[in-house]
């Protein structure tokens, strides 16, 4: 298990010889050391950026392709050892890791396809007076920075396009995951990734460490997936060297069941939506909005099989919902859950934390939640359902859009026609519709208003790691 700073295709302590601890949520173990990386590092990691930068831009698209193609090869063969390494330092169930790691890959092969694809455009100008050609460039060396609740996935996404585009990358862990950041580190050398073209650089100084980084010159452009508050630090941060930037923030998804949808899928759908991953997910459904007609019968179907699942340590066998990420995490979850009930809110299983070691909150239906109450205006990220009463489609899309978000919403119906109306009327980036599952490595994943900027994932996901450059020629 790797530990120190990933630079210059060395392993290397941090400048000042800092490290800090990783824990196991499910005990609050130390599980290991990790170099602490500082603000000399972060220039350290840009200058091997920089210096590689030139000869990864003109590498052949078919040879950056077969790098990632065979990143994604050996993180196929070694799945198992992968998801162990994140329900370790993660406490995700061993199926939500196995899952990760598989959608994780797909984004190494996905963008081994998509990066001989970087088109141009040739038009003839209006006037006819000349050519218009347009070619795709590299936009130069990238800043990553990542989650800790999807800490391969997060970390292929941003780093399958940015290699494929010919950028080579700074990837900031979050501190709570950083084994598995390292881990991928050491896969992608071995798949041949030149010294510089990728470096990790773990630390608990984040603010100071990415701040330094976006404003050095040769820095242009950062992806960050995390929370709204530090996207816009982060934004604001970016506009003194005009950073290009992309943003997968914070999300608040409305999950809605109409009258005529089919009770049996929508509940399976809800599974699905709310504890992937435990519901520490941006996407995950964040508040239920259920017609009155047939919200008792949803609400009781979804909380016997919430009821149903075996909580524990994320690394064994059997556990379907393992810990939350770190106490900070399941007290809030704790705190909301308190002020729901609070506010009139009734728990028809769960609702109360557990004592004993370990970061563990169980699996929570809240009924007769008011439409007002607070647990429906932020994330909650653990697995707590609220459920509210709805009487026409109008209110349904008025509770879903009354939010300062917009990443992901999902709807149930079987009236296609209804479906795609409101579809359409719901303001987020990406919908699910009669399904609670949308995320998709060939898709444009992100959000509108205060969810995000830009898409990753698709061919889109490609485009925004490259500038177009305009030449007007004649011939």
């Amino acid at each position: 298990m790797e530990t120190d700073l990933f630079i210059g295709g060395k392993w290397v302590p941090a400048a000042s010889g800092a490290r800090f601890d990783v824990l196991d949520p499910a005990t609050g173990d130390v599980i290991a050391a990790v170099a602490n990386g500082d603000e000399s590092d972060a220039i350290a990691a840009v200058d091997a950026a920089a210096v590689a930068a030139p000869a990864w831009a003109a590498t052949p698209p078919r040879a950056r392709a077969e790098v990632l193609r065979r990143a994604f090869e050996l993180m196929t063969a070694r799945a198992d050892e992968l998801a162990r390494l994140i329900s370790l330092e993660n406490g995700k169930a061993l199926t939500d890791a196995r899952g990760e790691v598989a959608y994780a890959a797909e984004f190494f092969r996905w963008y081994a396809e998509e990066a001989v694809r970087a088109n141009g455009t040739v038009a003839t100008a209006p006037s006819g007076a000349n050519r218009i050609l347009v070619v795709r460039q590299p936009v130069g060396v990238c800043v990553l920075v990542t989650p800790w609740n999807f800490p391969a996935a997060m970390a292929t996404r941003k780093i399958g396009p940015a290699l494929g585009a010919g950028c080579t990358v700074i990837l900031k862990p979050a501190s709570d995951t950083p084994l598995t950041a390292l881990a991928m580190a050491a896969l992608l050398a071995e798949a041949g990734v030149p010294d510089g073209v990728v470096n990790v650089l773990p630390s608990r100084s984040s603010g100071k460490v990415v701040g330094k980084m976006l404003h050095d010159p040769r820095v242009r452009k950062v992806s960050f997936t995390g929370s709204t508050e530090v996207g816009r630090l982060l934004l604001a941060q970016a506009a003194d060297n005009v950073v290009n930037t992309s943003m997968e923030l914070g999300g608040n998804a409305p999950f809605l069941v109409f009258e005529d949808a089919d009770l049996d899928a929508a509940v399976d759908g809800a599974m699905i939506a709310k504890m992937r991953n435990g519901g520490e997910a941006c996407t995950a459904a964040n508040r239920f909005y259920v017609h009155r007609s047939v919200a008792a019968e949803f609400s009781s179907r979804l909380a016997d099989r919430m009821a149903a699942l075996r909580v524990g340590p994320g690394v064994a066998e059997d556990t379907q919902v393992g810990p939350l990420v770190n106490e900070d995490t399941v007290g809030k979850v704790d705190a909301l859950v308190k002020s729901a009930v609070a506010d009139g809110a009734q728990p028809t299983t769960g609702g109360t934390r557990p004592s004993g070691p370990g970061f563990y909150y169980p699996p929570t239906v809240l009924v007769d939640v008011p439409p007002t109450a607070a647990i429906l205006r932020e994330e909650i990220f653990g697995p707590v359902a609220p459920i509210v009463v709805f009487d026409s489609d109008a209110e349904a899309v008025s509770y879903a859009n009354d939010t300062e978000y917009g990443l992901v919403a999902y709807l149930y119906t079987q009236d296609l026609s209804r479906g795609l109306r409101i579809s359409e009327a719901i303001e987020a980036g990406m919908i699910g519709l009669n399904r609670g599952l949308v995320s998709d490595p060939a898709a444009p994943f992100g959000g509108v208003k205060q969810s995000g900027i830009g898409r990753e994932g698709g061919h889109e996901g490609l485009l925004d790691y490259t500038e177009s450059k305009y030449i007007a020629v004649n011939w």
